[in-house]
């Protein structure tokens, strides 16, 4: 469901030559925003990181650009999701021409799955909503890190221990933070199916407009559906992430009489500066708005 038909080709497209040197900052390609924060939290300034797909920008619905092969092509270390987050990575990769070693962040998590407006049971992908699995990310990271690049393998697993270590804390934020709404007020509706690894952590009942991809469009009867559900349960607020068109929460809004709330962020960071442009600073911006729209329902 993630992969989409797409060309790739070589021509006009400068593959570079030899790798940076070992004096020089290591080149690391990361599939999208939240894992190149990662990436550049544990690596520091001993790494130059690329995301192919940007802040703001939408992982499911992403066309790689010629560009995106010279800069997989010229990396040390390429790091990516999987669980088929990132489809067209399965093309991307053989395309550039990379040889080297591929970190898998999912590798080690317990993944979750569910069930599509169509009946078809897939893998929620979102794995890095639940801080405990961002754990396992960093510690992925440090550890592809300390093998892509030997002499510096103590300060980068170094590193990843003190990235868990402040994942760890802001997970025990969010728990402080939930706790203060009442079990029976824990729903909320987003703009597609990323929140599930989180609602499971914090017992938080989730509902998206969209399914797991963005790439879904849902029914008028789904729309329906879902505007019976607000009514039924409560729900004051609707949410858009920033990565998707809030279009049709627009009308999941309007037709329900819930509120559109600010955006938040599920599958993108913001842009440098921005509310949201690091994986914890994403928590921290979505979790207040999340408990004041429970406390409402």
């Amino acid at each position: 469901m993630y992969r989409r038909r797409m060309l790739f080709t070589l021509a006009g497209a400068a593959i570079a030559g030899p790798i940076a040197r070992a004096e020089q900052t290591v080149p690391v390609v990361a599939s999208f925003s939240i894992l190149a924060d990662m990436v550049r939290q544990i690596g520091g300034s001993a790494v130059s990181v690329r995301s192919l797909v940007p802040p703001d920008g939408d992982a499911h619905t992403y066309e790689p650009r010629p560009s995106d092969l010279q800069a997989v092509h010229s990396a040390r270390l390429v790091v990516i999701n999987g669980l088929a987050f990132e489809g067209w990575m399965q093309r991307l990769l053989p395309a550039s021409g990379y040889q080297g070693p591929v970190v898998t962040t999912t590798e080690g998590v317990t993944s979750r799955t569910m069930r599509e407006e169509s009946g078809q049971v897939a893998t929620d992908p979102h794995a890095w909503q639940d801080p405990r699995n961002g754990v396992i990310y960093a510690r992925n990271i440090g550890e592809g890190l300390a093998k892509a690049v030997p002499d510096h393998a103590a300060a980068f697993r170094a590193a990843a221990a003190d990235y868990a270590r402040r994942i760890a804390e802001t997970d025990a934020w969010i728990e402080k933070q939930i706790a203060a709404v009442p079990p029976g007020k824990r729903r909320i509706l987003t703009s597609h199916d990323a929140f599930g690894y989180f609602g499971a952590r914090y017992g938080i009942e989730f509902h998206g407009i969209e399914g797991i991809s963005t790439e879904s469009e849902p029914s008028a009867a789904s729309i329906a559906a879902l505007v019976k559900l607000i009514h039924e349960e409560g729900i004051k607020a609707v949410f858009v992430e920033n990565m998707t068109s809030p279009r049709i929460a627009r009308t999941v809004a309007r037709e329900s009489g819930a509120v559109l709330g600010p955006a938040v962020y599920s599958d993108a960071l913001s842009q440098p500066g921005g509310p949201a442009d690091t994986y914890l600073k994403m928590f921290r911006h979505n979790v207040p708005l999340f408990v004041k729209a429970m406390m409402a329902n």
